[in-house]
């Protein structure tokens, strides 16, 4: 009954970081996020840490099934320790500095830091406005709010243009 808990709360944590962490899930850094005792993945990505999360996850259940307690134990250790990583990287990745020694590297990664905020930003507008159009009942407020909504997409299509000049420019550099 305790490991059912157990797994349970793991699930519900693993559940509420991958909400918390969905904005910055596709965002790259330069060198990798963590210590490779803690993830095995080598990308930087924050979804692959997430998947890797979920692959612990299953072989914990996996390992509860079969009764195999030692392997229970130091997976439930490992997973506590990898979402308590996350958590932490979520919660401080805005202040994060970007790891270059290249000046020119930092400046194009600060760049796309930029706009990946902004492209962040814009998909929360977009988000806010679909939602008060599914509410609008006068034709001129759906009208206005249809506006907006196809003003966003545009925006946000320029924006993830940019992005992957951006990407562009830093592989480049970084070979």
């Amino acid at each position: 009954m305790k490991t059912a808990l157990l797994l349970d709360s793991l699930e519900k944590q693993l559940a509420s970081l991958r909400e918390r962490a969905a904005p910055l899930a596709h965002h790259a850094t330069v060198s990798a996020r963590f210590d490779r005792h803690l993830f095995q993945t080598r990308s930087t990505l924050m979804r692959a840490c997430l998947d890797e999360v979920d692959h612990n996850l299953a072989a914990l259940r996996h390992a509860v099934d079969a009764g195999q307690l030692p392997q229970v134990a130091w997976l439930a250790e490992h997973l506590s320790s990898q979402l308590a990583a996350l958590t932490r990287e979520t919660a401080t990745w805005s202040l994060r500095e970007w790891d270059s020694a290249s000046p020119g590297v930092t400046k194009w990664q600060r760049k796309r830091l930029q706009h990946q905020q902004y492209e962040r930003r814009l998909q929360e507008m977009k988000r806010a406005r679909e939602l008060l159009l599914a509410r609008a009942t006068g034709f001129e407020e759906q009208q206005t709010l249809q506006r907006d909504v196809v003003a966003l997409e545009g925006r946000l299509a320029r924006c993830r243009s940019a992005l992957a000049r951006i990407e562009n420019v830093l592989a480049r550099l970084t070979r």
